[in-house]
C-alpha cells in the first residue's frame, strides 16, 4: 500500500515536475497552488450548481486546469519532457473561451453596477474561483518576469478563464431578480 505521506517535503521544499526540487514559496510553487486553490472550489461551485450547463463548463475547465498546473510545476528545463506526456495550454483553447463568453452574454441580462457575491451557492463559488485564478495569473506574471514561464499563452488563458468565470456566476444567477445581484440594485 503506498503511504499518502513522503515526509520529503518536511525541510520546507517540495519536488517539481520531471525532477528539481524547490522552496514551498518558490513562484512556481504559488502560481500552480494558487491554480489547484481554484480548481478545488470550482468544485465546490459544482456540487452546488443545479445547471448542466454550469456544471460541464466547470468540468471543463477543471481538466485544463490541470494542464496549467503541470505547465507551471515543471522547470523549462524539462518543459519539452513534460510536452511528451501532458497537453499544452494553446490559443485554441482560449478561442473556445472567448466564444463561450460571447454566447453567455447573449443569454443574461448584466446589472449596470458592481456585482455583489453571495447571490447564490454556486455563484458565490464560482466568483471565490474567479478571484484565485487572478491571483494565479498574478503569480504567474512574476514567473514571465523571472523568466520562468515557457508558454505565454498561459497568461491569456488564465485572464480569459478568470473572464469566463465572471459571466459563468452571472449565468448560474441569470433568473434572480437584479436587485439581488448588484451593489445599486439595477
Amino acid at each position: 500500500m503506498v503511504k499518502i505521506y513522503t515526509k520529503r517535503g518536511d525541510d520546507g521544499e517540495t519536488g517539481l515536475l520531471y525532477g528539481g526540487r524547490v522552496s514551498k514559496s518558490d513562484s512556481r510553487c504559488e502560481a500552480y497552488g494558487t491554480t489547484d486553490e481554484a480548481v478545488s472550489v470550482l468544485g465546490l461551485a459544482r456540487a452546488f450548481s443545479q445547471d448542466v450547463k454550469v456544471k460541464e463548463t466547470i468540468w471543463s475547465l477543471q481538466q485544463e486546469l490541470f494542464t496549467v498546473g503541470a505547465e507551471l510545476a515543471t522547470s523549462p528545463e524539462k518543459y519539452e519532457t513534460m510536452k511528451v506526456n501532458f497537453d499544452v495550454i494553446t490559443p485554441d483553447m482560449t478561442e473556445r473561451m472567448e466564444i463561450l463568453i460571447d454566447e453567455l452574454d447573449q443569454e443574461i441580462n448584466l446589472p449596470r453596477g458592481f456585482i455583489i457575491p453571495g447571490a447564490s451557492p454556486a455563484s458565490s463559488a464560482i466568483d471565490t474561483a474567479r478571484t484565485l485564478l487572478r491571483r494565479a495569473e498574478r503569480r504567474t506574471v512574476a514567473l514571465m518576469e523571472a523568466g520562468l514561464l515557457v508558454n505565454q499563452e498561459i497568461l491569456r488563458y488564465l485572464n480569459r478563464a478568470a473572464d469566463l468565470l465572471f459571466m459563468l456566476a452571472r449565468y448560474e444567477d441569470r433568473t434572480l431578480p437584479l436587485e439581488r445581484l448588484s451593489s445599486n440594485g439595477k
